[in-house]
């Protein structure tokens, strides 16, 4: 048996290559970016307007006197969305401008609606009213004053969220380059496990395959599920694994059959193949059974967890998620950190995964309970729960006001904060 942290170097070391393609940016939402993306044009694209008003020649106002207002004559209107107005402008000119509106040549400010006054009145609009001196470049929109041309829009190895997939439209971005999604099998294990909701006392619901499943839109991986492997399937197993040495998929994952009984098969089948990387058991809690191995000379992995729901669920987030984020090139997942509302204990040489209940007091701070129910059966701690707790090896007692680090079981740490 080996530490959590001698297993997370393993894990790191071992990665698998995954390969680039380019899709529409439109369909890219929590897809991990590989190259930086940049902006092909300068947004805004040409100077427009910020507010509904009347565009001017600051200059011609410099001629106005104390006590006096001049005319300025209203040679047309534009929309957002007009083609520019191309009238050759005069002194005094004024043209009517809607917020997004392109501002023609020769004029340099925006008086806001608001403020203006009309000759003869509103309703018969031929020339605004001006009593005063206006500044160049009030309301105005510049050209590439968001972005220019060149700029970085997206930083290497993001995951793109849907305020991303906004720019993107906005700036004509059509395609994009991301990592592949990893590509995982799944097997439910043993005699037990049926997809069926009726059942015998003597039968278990399978939950772990559909768990998986739903994560899989936020972790960045494609599941495909391989069924339920019987207690005397250990040839079907074998065969399974060949078959990934030459298609698509790239890590295979078990749940059960991973320990040390009669019908545990799944680690001895795996070590019939060549291995560059391997470890089985870990000092965790709950998930101790976990085992993983990498094939050698081929980019292909495989991950055997436990069958109980809150092992599965607890090694699927602290094993197979951080090896999916290395493997993409993601940064290395931040805790976050919180302050311990009860006390727990544990053995001083596992690490413990807690299910626990995050919230913030009145003045933001962030409060963790660890909640009881913590034995990886049970399944009513794991709904009421919001975040994974995580207490290293090395330490038995935490005590209330202890800070501990947390992760969240449904998203990626850097997906949310």
């Amino acid at each position: 048996m080996i530490s959590y942290e001698q297993s997370k170097k393993i894990l790191k070391k071992a990665k698998i290559k995954i390969r680039d393609e380019i899709i529409n940016s439109v369909n890219s939402l929590n897809r991990l970016v590989s190259s930086n993306v940049y902006s092909s044009i300068n947004y805004p694209t040409s100077d427009n307007a910020a507010f509904d008003g009347y565009a001017i020649n600051s200059k011609d106002t410099n001629l106005i006197k104390k006590n006096s207002q001049k005319q300025f004559k209203i040679i047309g209107s534009i929309a957002a969305g007009s083609k520019p107005l191309k009238k050759k402008i005069k002194k005094f000119d004024a043209v009517e401008i809607m917020t997004g509106g392109i501002i023609p040549k020769g004029f340099d400010t925006i008086i806001p609606i608001e403020q203006i006054n009309f000759n003869p009145n509103k309703t018969n609009k031929k020339y605004i009213l001006i009593d005063k001196k206006i500044k160049k470049n009030n309301h105005i929109r510049f050209a590439g004053s968001d972005f220019k041309k060149g700029e970085v829009i997206l930083k290497k190895n993001t995951i793109i969220q849907p305020n991303h997939i906004l720019t993107f439209k906005t700036l004509g971005i059509k395609k994009i380059k991301v990592k592949k999604k990893i590509n995982i099998l799944f097997f439910s294990t043993g005699n037990e496990i049926t997809n069926k909701d009726d059942i015998p006392n003597w039968k278990v619901r399978n939950s772990n395959s559909h768990y998986i499943k739903n994560l899989n839109e936020n972790f960045l991986y494609n599941f495909e599920n391989g069924g339920i492997l019987k207690d005397d399937h250990q040839s079907i197993f074998k065969r399974e694994i060949k078959k990934m040495l030459n298609n698509k998929t790239d890590i295979i994952v078990t749940s059960g059959a991973v320990s040390a009984g009669k019908y545990d098969y799944i680690p001895s089948i795996v070590k019939t193949f060549k291995l560059s990387d391997y470890f089985k058991s870990v000092a965790i809690r709950p998930g101790k059974p976990i085992l993983f191995a990498k094939i050698k000379s081929k980019q292909k992995a495989i991950f055997g967890l436990p069958g109980n729901p809150m092992s599965s669920a607890a090694c699927f987030r602290f094993f197979v998620i951080p090896y999916i984020a290395n493997t993409l090139g993601l940064s290395i997942e931040r805790p976050v950190r919180g302050i311990l509302k009860n006390s727990f204990i544990k053995k001083k040489n596992f690490t413990r995964f807690a299910k626990s209940k995050l919230s913030t007091t009145k003045n933001g701070k962030i409060e963790i309970q660890i909640l009881k129910g913590q034995e990886s059966f049970r399944v009513k701690s794991f709904i009421n729960s919001n975040i994974w707790a995580l207490l290293p090896s090395g330490k038995s007692k935490f005590k209330k006001g202890d800070i501990v680090d947390c992760f969240f079981p449904n998203h990626l740490n850097q997906n949310l904060i």
